[in-house]
């Protein structure tokens, strides 16, 4: 089987290791936090030193990052990942970054004899647990067809969506919707309560009406009525990802004005400290503007 390496471990990048050793593949894997390294060591995978040693045990490296600049460090240069891997490596990314860095990525790489693809992800720590992650794939049809026993042990719905920074391309634009549609969610729910209507009948009614969205089934009750915004998708990451939207518009001149608009106000939630707080912690901003609460009755009580 082919051997495998992971880097970033955290926590997207274990539960996916950890499907891989129980898939019986040889998993190599790397991480800046120790820990994660040995309690995925203990469960039999092999502990590297760095990702450069990593890269050159592995048949397939892949990567699970916070950001573009992080990619780009652990990548390029003279003892960087790609540098290190043997030809004909593929380096599978599955960090949310840019479409333009993965391109330039997968330049690099391909002047190095490496295959460089990228395949975000949707679904969660959750979905990383249980293997159903939804993954969203940038890669030629060949390397494509290499990998799929891989992505099957990881993701339940896989797209092969087009070449290297495809699979950025429209994770950000369905990020881009879920960001904007949470947005005007919270807008219109205070309007709603600021209006005299009752939490919980705007539930009833939005529920089976056209306004209904992935953003208000999911956050509604979970989070705003239930007053729990533990846990969930967090505010700093949708706000990253709006603006690698915002980055995408610029570099193919694309004006995104709603987008903007909800940009800025996930950066009020951050300026009040809702940064870890679930995405749909950004109602907090509008009730403190206008003096109401969407709560049910149950929690206002």
């Amino acid at each position: 089987m082919m051997k495998i390496g992971f880097i970033g471990v955290g926590a997207m990048g274990k539960p996916m290791a950890r499907n891989l050793l129980k898939a019986g593949y040889a998993v190599y894997v790397f991480d800046l936090m120790p820990a994660n390294v040995q309690e995925l060591q203990g469960e039999g995978a092999i502990a590297c030193t760095s990702g450069t040693d990593v890269a050159s045990k592995a048949d397939m490296v892949v990567t699970s990052l916070p950001n573009a600049k992080i990619v780009e460090a652990v990548m390029t240069g003279p003892s960087g990942v790609i540098a290190s891997c043997k030809p004909g490596t593929v380096i599978m990314d599955m960090s949310s970054v840019a479409p333009a860095t993965t391109k330039q990525m997968a330049k690099i790489a391909s002047e190095c004899g490496v295959k460089y693809i990228d395949a975000p992800v949707s679904g969660g720590v959750a979905g990383a647990q249980a293997g159903t992650l939804t993954i969203m794939v940038g890669s030629d049809a060949e390397t494509f067809e290499k990998i799929s026993p891989v992505l099957n042990v990881l993701g339940k719905n896989i797209y092969h969506v087009g070449d290297a920074g495809s699979g950025d391309a429209i994770k950000i634009v369905n990020n881009l919707l879920l960001g904007c549609n949470m947005a005007a969610l919270a807008e219109a729910l205070v309007l709603g309560v600021k209006c005299g209507l009752a939490p919980e009948k705007m539930n009833e009614v939005i529920k089976v009406s056209s306004g209904r969205s992935y953003a208000f089934e999911a956050k509604y009750e979970k989070f705003i009525l239930a007053d729990a915004f533990e846990g969930g998708f967090a505010v700093d990451l949708q706000h990253k990802d709006l603006g690698l939207a915002l980055d995408a518009g610029k570099d193919v001149n694309v004006p995104l004005p709603i987008t903007a608009a909800a940009t800025q106000v996930f950066e009020a939630a951050r300026a009040k400290g809702l940064n870890r707080q679930d995405m749909s912690a950004i109602i907090k901003v509008w009730e403190d503007l206008t003096g109401v609460q969407v709560r049910s009755s149950e929690k206002l009580d």
